[in-house]
């Protein structure tokens, strides 16, 4: 079968298309067809890795998320799930050869999860990373729900920032379809139009427009939670707009590795800071969020697409390195590789 694999950290051109031989599954094991496969900035980090050239031993097939078609099974898996649709999340995480830039991906069986009638495989492969991360994202206030869906956040404020990201707009999609009022900062008009088609119900340009002011006005006794991906350049921003017992989900560096934390700002409003790295987060949320996540696709209520403010970009496995490079250059939008 056709994959891609990397033998060593490096730039894109470290992706290398070769032929791996079919693999059956184990024990408690699927072996899923690969249609789409979803990157992620997780991705060409741990291809970059820390240091250029490092050797990778055994290869790695990269990319965490995916959709296809359970192809077959191991021993204690149900065999009537070959031939259904179904997402993947976290297929790479500690297993080289369990990617899924390949035509063949197996992985444990608690990693695939069906797709609901109707859902696209463009949809399934976007969902992993994003949405258990703007899941985790949303249900980490002190007093706050831990399960989204209808009404759950309701009477709350969220503040959404860098809203035409994919994890901001999922976010957004999953806060809106909580009942939430949803804030979002952009740094263009074209982003906010995104924002606004993924549901946001108001959209501040943060380089034109005073942030704290903007959000007081909406909201003056704060936001409940706010999604954070820029904490080195928004901390102050965050600490001034927080509601009371308010929280402020971290889960990214963009702009820094490090920041500087208003400590009294945070402290009198007993403000809880969140670091989010969905790969070790506390085991009891994560089928918490897939339920969730399956529940409001069925309801209609995630959606991938320029329509939801996602624009799709695809390639071809062979492209598998020029995929790697556009989401590393912050391309707007989904990175998707047609495995099938």
């Amino acid at each position: 079968m056709r994959a891609i694999e990397y033998s060593r950290t490096g730039e894109p051109d470290v992706l290398t298309l070769v032929d791996r031989p079919l693999t059956d599954p184990g024990p408690g094991e699927v072996r899923v067809q690969i249609h789409r496969s979803g990157v992620n900035p997780t991705d060409w980090k741990s291809r970059k890795g820390s240091e250029a050239g490092t050797p990778v031993d055994p290869p790695q097939v990269p990319n965490q998320d995916g959709s296809g078609v359970v192809d077959a099974v191991g021993q204690g898996v149900d065999a009537g799930l070959v031939g259904r649709p179904v997402w993947i999340w976290e297929a790479a995480f500690g297993r080289p050869s369990g990617g899924t830039a390949q035509e063949y991906a197996v992985v444990p069986i608690r990693h695939v999860v069906p797709l609901p009638d109707g859902a696209s495989y463009d949809l399934g492969a976007s969902l992993g990373v994003p949405f258990l991360t703007a899941h985790r994202c949303l249900t980490v206030t002190e007093d706050g729900p831990d399960r989204l869906g209808p009404g759950k956040l309701a009477g709350r404020t969220v503040l959404v920032a860098g809203g035409a990201g994919a994890v901001g707009n999922a976010a957004i999609q999953l806060a809106r379809w909580s009942d939430a009022t949803v804030i979002t900062t952009v740094s263009s008009p074209e982003k906010g139009n995104l924002a606004a088609l993924a549901g946001a119900d108001h959209i501040i340009n943060y380089k034109q427009e005073d942030v704290v002011a903007e959000v007081r006005a909406i909201s003056p006794h704060g936001v409940n939670t706010i999604v954070e991906v820029s904490p080195a350049a928004n901390a102050a921003i965050d600490a001034a707009v927080v509601a009371m017992h308010g929280s402020v989900a971290v889960y990214a560096t963009d702009g820094g590795e490090s920041m500087e934390l208003p400590v009294r700002a945070s402290m009198t409003p007993n403000v809880r800071w969140q670091f989010v790295l969905v790969y070790n987060a506390p085991e009891p949320w994560r089928p918490r969020a897939i339920d969730d996540v399956t529940a409001a696709i069925q309801a209609g209520a995630v959606r991938v697409g320029p329509e939801a403010g996602l624009p799709l970009h695809h390639y071809s496995l062979e492209q598998a390195a020029e995929a790697h490079a556009a989401v590393e250059q912050s391309i707007v939008g989904k990175v998707l590789i047609d495995v099938r």
